[in-house]
């Protein structure tokens, strides 16, 4: 059990069956009555955000969250199979367990799968990734640097907005939580 007074961002708590984390919160005293905690609340489960009060010093339980590092071996039928790198065991993963980062998965990649209990929340993967572009328009005489941006397809099969001047067969660096270019490698 964890204390509302207790509240900072980041914290996991267990609130109607599912785990939510604290993305803000707010020690409010009014001159009349008791104190109370405004927090924001995210589900990590389905990314929505909700509004909670909580009376000061209400206890909530605490999610007790495992973060394991693992390495995605390879790809079996609609399955991804993780090994996870303390043990040796092997795990697999749907792409709907994965969520939207699947697109930047890699053979050999590491990532971290955070676990409550034996249902897995979500995956980790490196804030930064390094992919080939296989597919993208040519680049035309004069294309600069900040000019515009074309779509382009890496090994993955993701689809990145580039600069003009990246071509098929180069390697960028693409940020995994915004999904943009950062720069070629």
């Amino acid at each position: 059990m964890i204390s509302s007074n207790d509240f900072r961002p980041g914290v996991s708590i267990v609130l109607d069956g599912s785990v939510w984390r604290v993305v803000e919160f707010l020690h409010v005293k009014p001159g009349k009555g008791s104190a109370f905690v405004r927090t924001k609340l995210k589900s990590v489960q389905s990314g929505n955000v909700v509004e909670r009060t909580f009376r000061a010093g209400e206890t909530v339980p605490q999610a007790i969250l495992e973060k394991s590092d693992m390495q995605h071996t390879y790809k079996e039928g609609d399955e991804y199979v993780f090994m996870d790198m303390a043990t040796y065991e092997e795990g697999r993963l749907s792409a709907a367990q994965i969520g939207d980062k699947v697109k930047y998965l890699k053979e050999g990649m590491e990532a971290k799968v955070v676990r409550w209990g034996e249902q897995v929340l979500e995956v980790e993967l490196p804030n930064s990734v390094v992919l080939e572009v296989t597919q993208t328009d040519p680049g035309v005489k004069g294309d600069t640097a900040t000019g515009g941006t074309k779509p382009a397809t890496v090994e993955t099969g993701a689809i990145v907005m580039v600069p003009l001047f990246i071509t098929t067969g180069e390697r960028i660096k693409i940020d995994t939580r915004t999904d943009t270019y950062l720069g070629r490698e």
